[in-house]
C-alpha cells in the first residue's frame, strides 16, 4: 500500500473502532496513526478559493490603474489579467456545481 492508501485505511479503521465504542488508540490495534502533516481537503479548497480571489483582486487593480492613466499598465496586460481571473472564477463555479451534484446524489441514496 502506498502512504495515502495506508492513511485512508488507518482513518477507516479508527472510525470503525470509534463507532463500535472502542476508544483505544490506533497504535494499540496495530494501525498506524493518520499522518497529520498532509493537507486536508478543507485547507486545499480554502487555498484554491484564495488564489481565485487574489487573481480577481489583481485584475481589479490593473483595471483601476489602466483607467487612471498609468502608463506602465497596458491594455493587453489588463485584458490578459482579467481573462485569467475570469477563467479561474468559471472553473471554481464548475467545481462548486460538481460538488452540489455529488451532494444531491449522495443525499438521494437509500441508507
Amino acid at each position: 500500500m502506498d502512504i495515502k492508501t495506508n492513511s485512508l485505511y488507518a482513518q477507516m479503521q479508527s472510525m470503525q473502532l470509534e463507532a463500535m465504542g472502542n476508544r483505544t488508540s490506533p497504535v494499540e490495534n496495530n494501525v498506524s496513526p493518520v499522518n497529520s502533516s498532509t493537507n486536508d481537503f478543507g485547507s486545499m479548497l480554502k487555498q484554491a478559493i484564495g488564489s481565485v480571489n487574489d487573481a480577481q483582486m489583481a485584475a481589479k487593480d490593473k483595471r483601476n490603474a489602466f483607467e487612471m492613466g498609468d502608463r506602465s499598465v497596458t491594455l493587453a496586460d489588463t485584458m490578459v489579467t482579467a481573462a485569467k481571473a475570469g477563467i479561474a472564477f468559471d472553473a471554481t463555479v464548475q467545481v462548486r456545481n460538481k460538488f452540489v451534484e455529488a451532494y444531491k446524489e449522495i443525499m438521494s441514496m437509500p441508507v
